[in-house]
């Protein structure tokens, strides 16, 4: 429920202790307000202490602001004013602590500007009592939506605070995240806040944000596109389905127009839903982004596609104030990267530590911000520059072009990827076909069915899907029979094959057996596994 618009809020308090006597103020000149920042894919607590003094005038800001925190001087002020409060001819001296820790952003101006309230004498110190605050106010004394809303709220369950006030705009994620721990409530305006500080404790719940979100309120598939929409490609259909089941990366190769970014774009609608910790995982990048929608949480897995030109820093993360990227944007969900070899080289190479460590640590001076980045990385990309190679009557390419195209992607990247296929150009009878192809709903049937197999396998372990488990965890939960251990043996001795890639086969095998509910791997899902890794196959011959 949110504050009536049409009720006169401010009058509610007459807010004029500067004007009524020097025997009508409060003896209490310091006041103590909590509020929070994020900090990475987390957040930090920030007490904002406020005292009023005689003085020269003047209204002082410590405790390591950054350019936007500094900046709530005048916005404070001036909303103040608007609202009905003029400052004190005194001096105003505002501690934001711990002062070791840099502040950003301008979240904390609402609580400033209580603070000043409070040791000004308009409002007591027991009504800010276990109350956290967070917000930026406009020059009209509104309170506009900040970023970390989330993140702030989570961390403050179980220290002592009962309440949130928070903008109305990021009221559902706060009520999210706090999951009806603590109260939750959206504000308007400044005059919102001073009311519900100055209410009675038993009115002040019926101001409380939906704890929960509705099931069901916003389906997960409604609007993906349909695997029904893919002509052909049978063997690139199965390889999504494997990827989609395991959360195994995958990479396919072929021409223009064959439909290979068709088939990336509907992976998630055959992935299943977020669970409610990865639910709220994915939100709080988002929130600390300051993207999460007003309408909620999210269900379907995020889906990101940056275009080949997207810098390092943008694709990492990175920044003045760090800031999740793409790759965390996509964190539990699809990464794809169409037209893989024409990124610079550089920047494929910046993924390699956050596809393995499944998190991005980005070192400042101010500190070291780590952001989620457990994607499934989909790419795509063209044989040869001209993108026809080895069709020798349409590839003009020479030899050492095609070298050069194809050495834009590292060797330690293509051994992250867990299935290669080829795509072709569909045939024409598949094209007019009266049939549509196996529908998303049908596909995504058999990867749940593959993903209850590994829930229950992975009971009471951090893992959910077969591609999160460790490699040191592999041999308990994916063990080999004597003929299978024998045949990847030979794999990876006639191979040459790296660790990593050993357990990647490993895995993938796994999801296959899951897929055709089979307790145990055997030596055809082997073999699959190992003809889904196509650039090994080729470079080095088969088994």
């Amino acid at each position: 429920m949110y504050f009536d618009s049409e009720a006169p809020v401010t009058g509610l308090l007459t807010l004029e202790p500067f004007a009524t006597g020097e025997e009508n103020r409060r003896d209490a000149m310091f006041s103590v307000v909590r509020s929070g920042t994020a900090a990475g894919a987390g957040s930090q607590e920030v007490i904002v202490e406020t005292d009023i003094s005689s003085g020269l005038p003047g209204f002082e800001l410590v405790g390591l602001p950054g350019s936007e925190v500094r900046e709530a001087k005048e916005r404070v002020r001036v909303a103040l004013r608007n609202q009905g409060i003029v400052l004190p001819p005194k001096r105003i001296t505002v501690n934001l602590a711990p002062a070791d820790l840099h502040k950003e952003g301008s979240g904390l101006d609402v609580a400033i500007a209580v603070g000043i309230l409070v040791s000004s004498g308009c409002l007591e110190q027991s009504f800010v009592q276990g109350v956290l605050m967070m917000g930026e106010l406009g020059l009209g004394g509104e309170v506009k939506a900040v970023k970390g809303v989330l993140p702030v709220v989570a961390d403050a369950c179980g220290k002592g605070i009962h309440t949130c006030l928070v903008p109305r705009e990021n009221g559902r994620e706060g009520a999210a995240a706090a999951a009806g721990r603590i109260r939750v409530v959206g504000v308007e305006d400044l005059g919102q806040v001073m009311t519900y500080l100055t209410l009675p404790q038993g009115e002040r719940d019926r101001y409380l944000e939906p704890s929960v979100y509705e099931e069901g309120e916003r389906p997960a598939y409604d609007g993906l596109p349909d695997f029904a929409d893919v002509a052909g490609q049978e063997r690139a259909r199965r390889a999504a389905q494997i990827a989609a089941a395991g959360f195994h990366n995958f990479l396919m190769i072929g021409p223009p127009g064959a439909g290979k970014t068709m088939i990336a774009k509907r992976i998630p609608s055959i992935m299943p839903e977020l669970s409610e910790e990865e639910r709220l995982s994915v939100s709080t990048v988002y929130s600390v982004a300051g993207l999460l929608k007003e309408e909620g949480l999210p269900v379907a897995r995020p889906f990101q596609q940056p275009h080949h030109t997207v810098s390092r820093q943008a694709l990492v993360g990175g920044g003045r104030i760090p800031q999740p990227g793409i790759i965390s944007l996509a964190h539990r969900g699809v990464l794809f990267l169409d037209e893989l070899a024409e990124f610079k080289k550089e920047t494929l190479d910046a993924l390699r530590q956050p596809l393995e460590d499944r998190k991005v640590c980005v070192a400042r001076l101010q500190g070291i911000s780590v952001f989620p980045a457990d994607v499934m990385l989909v790419a795509a990309m063209n044989p040869c520059p001209c993108g026809y190679y080895p069709d020798l009557k349409r590839c003009r390419c020479t030899g050492p072009a095609i070298e050069r195209y194809l050495h834009h992607i590292s060797g330690p990247i293509l051994d992250r990827l867990d299935l290669c296929v080829e795509v072709w150009e569909p045939d024409i009878r598949e094209l007019t076909a009266d049939h549509p192809g196996e529908s998303s709903a049908k596909m995504r049937e058999r990867v749940l069915q593959a993903c209850d197999r590994q829930k229950r396998r992975y009971r009471d372990t951090p893992f959910q899907f077969n591609a999160d488990v460790t490699d040191n965890a592999a041999s308990r939960f994916m063990p080999l029979g004597s003929e299978e251990q024998s045949y990847m043996e030979r794999i990876f001795r006639k191979m040459r094959l790296s660790a990593r890639a050993y357990y990647r086969l490993l895995k993938t095998a796994r999801t296959i057996a899951d897929l055709e509910d089979s307790d145990r791997i055997l030596q055809k899902h082997l073999r699959e596994a190992f003809t889904l890794r196509m650039y090994e196959k080729q470079e080095k011959g088969g088994v």
